[in-house]
């Protein structure tokens, strides 16, 4: 397995500063005795990452208002699209975590993941400055900011998916829960997008439906059916 710098390109000077970012707080719970953990790096991580996508919307459309620049940003810093990204990075299975933490599924929790993700990006910033952490999302967020440049104005994600998958056979996309997590007040879902019992996309939400959506989403960006339809 390539090591987290290979897959972000980024050598750390400071490799203590990545060991925090990956530092669950379920660390020091565990051992009973003080510990570092991520949470720091992760609000750190946080405003940083906000800076950067700003900037770059603010770069690539110099026409938007501020409503329309802040409804884009959205889709790339949500929990979901921070989720996504690591996700897309192996990242939990860099993670140090107790091992309650990890027989509950903390490796694939989404909070998890988003929470992570900030805290490299922060480790980066501290040990490379703004350049570097600019350098670092590019790379990793490039498909994603490509997807809002070439459709800045936000669609329906769950009717592109049926239209396009419509168009090659009748049969439409089929939606399934495969995971809830949190208390009532504060639940989130993930969805999985099926397709002639094949799994397109997933997604996660703070309901089923925005799951549905954000499963649909990932599915477009991935394009699975075409490796069927060959």
């Amino acid at each position: 397995m390539l090591s987290l710098e290979e897959v972000i390109g980024y050598k750390f000077r400071n490799s203590l500063l990545l060991a925090e970012a990956l530092t669950h707080p379920s660390m020091a719970y565990e051992t009973q005795k003080p510990h570092f953990d991520n949470q720091r790096l992760e609000f750190l991580g946080d405003a940083v990452i906000q800076l950067v996508l700003t900037e770059k919307l603010y770069q690539l459309f110099p026409g938007f208002s501020e409503g329309r620049l802040t409804k884009l940003r959205a889709r790339l810093v949500s929990r979901e699209a921070l989720h996504c990204f690591a996700n897309e990075m192996n990242l939990g299975s860099y993670i140090m975590m107790g091992k309650g933490e990890e027989s509950t599924g903390g490796r694939s929790r989404a909070s998890t993941l988003a929470d992570a993700f900030e805290s490299v990006l922060g480790a980066v910033y501290l040990d490379g400055g703004l350049e570097n952490a600019r350098a670092t999302l590019d790379r990793i967020c490039s498909d994603a900011v490509k997807l809002v440049a070439e459709s800045p104005e936000e669609k329906n994600p769950k009717g592109q998916l049926q239209e396009v998958l419509q168009a090659i056979s009748p049969e439409g996309p089929q939606y399934q829960v495969i995971r809830e997590e949190g208390p009532d007040h504060q639940k989130s879902f993930t969805v999985e997008v099926h397709w002639k019992q094949m799994p397109m996309g997933e997604g996660i939400g703070n309901s089923k439906k925005n799951a549905e959506i954000n499963a649909a989403r990932n599915a477009l960006k991935k394009e699975l059916w075409k490796e069927l339809s060959k």
